[in-house]
């Protein structure tokens, strides 16, 4: 087995959460089981398991599958829908063509999806203070609890803007629990708890190494806070952040750019952190994640296809560029013959998975694809965004030059600030090209509405610099949450 078996099994845990379809709904069901402190004390596998819950819900189709992809990834720049022209892939074609609104299902999909995993994160924290178990374990299970409710929070902020602040196991009987499910708080109080969730977990974690390959580390934390700050423009927190991650050499750049994505370099030098998978029966994947961006008839449904304009983003010589397209009639890394006459332009290769050099059992719903959440190449990137905004090109070059060096670039040597902006801004969207970032980027940059209206898109600033909270979650708040701007 590839990793820590606990982060495999939701266990009788993930059934104790509390549960529903939208945030009124995990508030006012009841929990379908009990568990009582008493218990998870004399049972230790016990207590992993309410965290193991967690990681869990990372795998489902709601949270890091095909909306996720859709609204990250093809309602950018670097993505085309794919597929073919009659397949909308439910609201992907409204992604793709900003012709969304508060009814497509994408966004329900993600405000649920990471709503229930905070009520998994939410009941954990609420029972590890009190258990009565060695300290080191307790410290540790509150750490990552604590980090993966800051990373579902982080998504719905970048996402949607402020959301109900949730922290607490809710109380389906007192109207202070319902009231906050149902009421909107402004983006800086959601960054505050997660600025406050990143330090629990900086206090609480080993480093990499002294923790079972999967789960959370001190680095990971220290590199989400790091991307926080940097959404929030705390360009001295980033680069104190960075410099100690980089410093404590617990991370390097592996050499070869695109081995990264297969089964042989899941959890390698230079992963902080990944959403483990498994291959193997009994099969445990991200449900579609590879699937839905395969070969369109050949290995998959053919979704999130890359653009001709990402492909004019890379340089010529750029490795990178080889291990992210992958075109109809290439023959692959792995002795494999993409189909001569597949529908779309390219494919992303990053997503796939080998069927003859990689575990697989013939399950393609849930694949053994982990996917990278947190890459040490991206933690030299904000450290050389950081650097170059605090007026010290000298160190941000230092930092770029690592990530274009490997990817068989020449080093940078220009200083001027603006100019070194664009380097860097380019240089994230090809070494980070189908991660998940594109679209957030864009918008932290402020450049998202000339970007996208450069390529014929109908973005309008001031709306489409959030999504729309879903209207199924209006609805079932009785209208007491709030729309955003313009839809």
């Amino acid at each position: 087995m590839k990793i820590n078996k606990y982060i495999l099994r939701a266990g009788l845990f993930a059934g104790l959460t509390l549960s529903g379809t939208a945030c009124k709904d995990f508030l006012e069901v009841k929990p379908q089981g009990e568990l009582t402190p008493d218990y998870l004390s004399i049972d230790p596998e016990a207590s992993e398991g309410i965290v193991t819950a967690i990681y869990n819900k990372m795998l489902d189709w709601n949270i890091h599958s095909f909306s996720w992809i859709g609204i990250t990834s093809i309602a950018s720049d670097d993505a085309d829908k794919g597929s073919d022209p009659g397949d909308t892939g439910s609201d992907k074609n409204e992604l793709d063509g900003f012709t969304f609104s508060a009814t497509s299902g994408s966004f329900n999909d993600i405000w649920q999806g990471n709503y229930q995993g905070i009520a998994r994160a939410n009941q954990a924290l609420t029972y590890l203070p009190n258990l009565t178990i060695e300290e080191a374990t307790k410290n540790r299970l509150i750490g990552e609890s604590s980090f993966l409710r800051a990373y579902f929070y982080f998504n719905l902020v970048r996402t949607f803007g402020g959301v109900p602040l949730i922290t607490k196991v809710p109380d389906p009987t007192n109207e202070d629990d319902l009231k906050a499910g149902r009421t909107r708080v402004a983006a800086t109080q959601i960054y505050a708890l997660i600025e406050a969730d990143l330090t629990t977990a900086i206090n609480s974690l080993p480093e990499k190494g002294n923790t079972p390959v999967g789960r959370v580390t001190k680095g990971a934390a220290q590199a989400l806070l790091a991307k926080v700050s940097m959404y929030q423009k705390k360009w001295d927190k980033v680069l104190e952040l960075t410099n100690t991650i980089i410093t404590a050499g617990k991370y390097s750049l592996v050499e070869d750019y695109s081995t990264i994505w297969r089964e042989a370099g899941e959890n390698n030098a230079e992963s902080i952190f990944e959403v483990q998978a498994q291959g193997t029966t009994p099969n445990k994947g991200i449900n579609n994640y590879s699937t839905t961006q395969g070969v369109r008839g050949q290995w998959g449904w053919g979704f999130n296809t890359p653009s001709a304009d990402l492909e004019k983003a890379y340089e010529a010589g750029d490795k990178r560029k080889d291990a992210t397209f992958m075109y109809p009639g290439e023959v692959l890394w792995d002795g494999q013959r993409v189909s001569p006459t597949a529908p779309n332009r390219a494919y992303n290769q990053k997503a796939y998975v080998s069927r003859v050099a990689e575990t697989y059992n013939g399950n393609d719903s849930e694949t053994n694809k982990n996917m990278r959440i947190l890459r040490f190449a991206e933690v030299l990137l904000m450290n050389a965004e950081a650097a170059n905004e605090l007026g010290q090109p000298a160190n941000a070059l230092i930092s770029l030059n690592k990530v274009r060096v490997r990817a068989g670039l020449a080093a940078l040597t220009t200083t001027t600030q603006t100019d070194l902006r664009m380097k860097i801004w380019n240089e994230r969207r090809v070494e980070l090209a189908f991660e998940h970032d594109r679209m957030f980027d864009l918008r932290r940059q402020g450049r998202a509405g000339t970007v996208l209206r450069a390529l014929g898109l109908p973005y309008v600033d001031g709306k489409h610099d959030l999504f729309p909270i879903p209207q199924t979650q209006i609805d079932l708040s009785g209208k007491a949450l709030t729309q955003n701007p313009g839809y």
